[in-house]
């Protein structure tokens, strides 16, 4: 398998992806702006979505492949279709029953994760929990996404997984655009996109199942030895995969209690262009590297095991420093560009720029994780990232209360650049302590990043910021521009920002020292 090819792909489809995203949150942001209606929503659509990283792209997965991946190199493939329709039968039962309680107990669900909602006028709280209800079954839709996804990866499909995620923005875009005023409160048809995104989903799934000759079946039989095995590996890391979306629902617990009007979505967008480089690189490396550290594991390759890592965290750190230090040089033009017309604010977007810089900071982090985890996983070793993950939680939780906190004592308006700084910092946490572990257990035997190929992306990250900083004098006051003006400043200040950072390191000769 190439990994670079395979990397490309995924990258390709996510980058269209992440487009497709920026174009949908323009629009979410001109035409509800940031109010108690938009953070209702983001409350009631993280809510699926977090247990939609337990259940489809954290857990489930890092649990299923590597398992798939051992029983395709030891196995017949009749003993492989069973395991997949044992394991289809297990997830489909488990999902029927967390939806059904949630759905029944939606209003309690909402005053636990938002109480700061039920601060908020009655329609407020209603709507919210309303919201959550129609999302919920995007929660089992998405899941036998990832399941499916799962088994195509591992036959090295990538192309389709990749792409799937462009149909809920495009859902989330049609129904910003024509029906939003179909509703009392036009913010409900964006959960209603998201129903039927679940839908679009799966259905593009099934035509390359049956090209590949594997479409499953769901057969309950939870006592299948692979089974076990399966649910025996996702137990602890339901925890471990996912404690970036618990930050988040810590976060948005307590931005639903911050006095700023709008702090949940000032949030929420700051992570969705953080997303943009984490998506594109980190979980598109990550989706990459785990069935090939799974199948050099299973066949005890320890020589390809350690390529592969390095040629995984050389490559992400490559991308992730610069991704860092542009957005954070480029907070405000990003976000003037994208989001503010009609109802987003000129001070909406401040706030958002606020938490963006902060999220840039710990950028690094987030994506080194992302590379890191799959090397217990791959190797079914679940338990020590979830000690890790645990740490990590509990810090960011006391970080959350010190920060705010802190902010709060020196009058800062913006109080949830205080949950950025929290998420930062138990991410480099989480990062420093992953690393250490896998070098104390010998996983790791040499540097995952050489300090020469470090030196040399720093070289050309400095660089690149004096040129973007330089250009942005040139331009003045952003926001006597229009849109499009705007957008033709802000493209030709990245693209001559990253023409500068490429030279720098094609003179110093940094690629050769990543590994394909």
């Amino acid at each position: 398998m190439n990994l670079a090819r395979s990397t490309a792909v995924v990258s390709f489809f996510t980058l269209m992806s992440r487009f497709s995203g920026f174009f949908r949150d323009v629009l979410v942001a001109r035409y509800f702006g940031a109010t108690v209606w938009t953070d209702a929503f983001f409350v009631a659509f993280r809510i699926p979505n977090f247990m939609r990283r337990l259940f489809a792209e954290g857990s489930f997965s890092l649990a299923f492949i590597p398992v798939l991946n051992e029983i395709k190199t030891q196995q017949s493939e009749a003993y492989l279709k069973a395991y997949i329709n044992h394991i289809l039968g297990a997830l489909l039962a488990a999902l029927l029953v967390v939806v059904g309680l949630m759905e029944l107990l939606a209003p309690g669900v909402i005053s636990v994760f938002a109480p700061g909602l039920l601060d908020e006028p009655a329609a407020v709280f209603e709507s919210a929990v309303t919201m959550l209800r129609i999302t919920l079954p995007y929660l089992l839709l998405i899941s036998l996404v990832a399941f499916s996804a799962g088994i195509l990866n591992s036959f090295n499909r990538f192309a389709v997984p990749a792409a799937t995620p462009i149909l809920l923005n495009a859902s989330l875009i049609v129904a910003a655009l024509y029906f939003r005023d179909d509703f009392d409160v036009p913010v409900v048809a964006l959960a209603w996109g998201v129903l039927a995104a679940g839908v679009l989903q799966l259905i593009v799934q099934i035509p390359a199942l049956i090209r590949l000759g594997v479409v499953p079946v769901p057969v309950l039989k939870i006592h299948d030895p692979e089974v076990k095995k399966v649910m025996k590996l996702m137990i602890p890391t339901l925890f471990g995969s996912s404690v970036a979306q618990i930050n988040l629902l810590i976060d948005t617990l307590i931005a639903s209690m911050l006095p700023l009007v709008g702090s949940i979505t000032f949030l929420y967008f700051s992570d969705r262009l953080m997303e943009f480089p984490l998506g594109l690189f980190g979980i598109a490396i990550s989706t990459v590297i785990l069935p090939k550290l799974s199948q050099a594991f299973a066949a005890k390759d320890n020589e390809d095991y350690q390529k592969t890592m390095q040629w995984g965290m050389s490559l992400a750190m490559s991308v992730a420093i610069p991704s860092a230090v542009g957005l954070f040089v480029l907070a405000k033009p990003v976000v003037f560009t994208l989001f503010t017309y009609n109802e987003f604010t000129l001070q909406d977007a401040l706030f958002t720029s606020y938490s963006l810089m902060v999220y840039m900071l710990g950028l690094p982090a987030f994506i080194a994780i992302k590379i890191l985890l799959p090397a217990f996983y791959a190797r079914k070793d679940p338990k020590t990232p979830v000690r890790i993950a645990i740490k990590a939680m509990l810090v960011n939780v006391v970080l959350n209360v010190v920060f705010v906190a802190l902010l709060y004592a020196m009058d800062v308006v913006s109080l949830h650049m205080g949950l950025a700084m929290a998420g930062v910092g138990s991410a480099w946490l989480q990062c420093f302590w992953l690393y250490q572990r896998l070098k104390l257990d010998g996983i790791i035997k040499n540097a995952l990043l050489a300090p020469d190929l470090l030196l040399k992306l720093m070289i050309a990250v400095a660089m690149m910021a004096v040129t973007l900083w330089l250009m942005l004098q040139r331009v003045g006051d952003w926001m006597q521009w229009l849109w499009y003006q705007r957008l033709g400043y802000l493209s030709l200040i990245i693209v001559a920002g990253v023409m500068v950072y490429f030279a720098v390191l094609w003179l110093l000769k940094a690629h050769k020292r990543i590994e394909s």
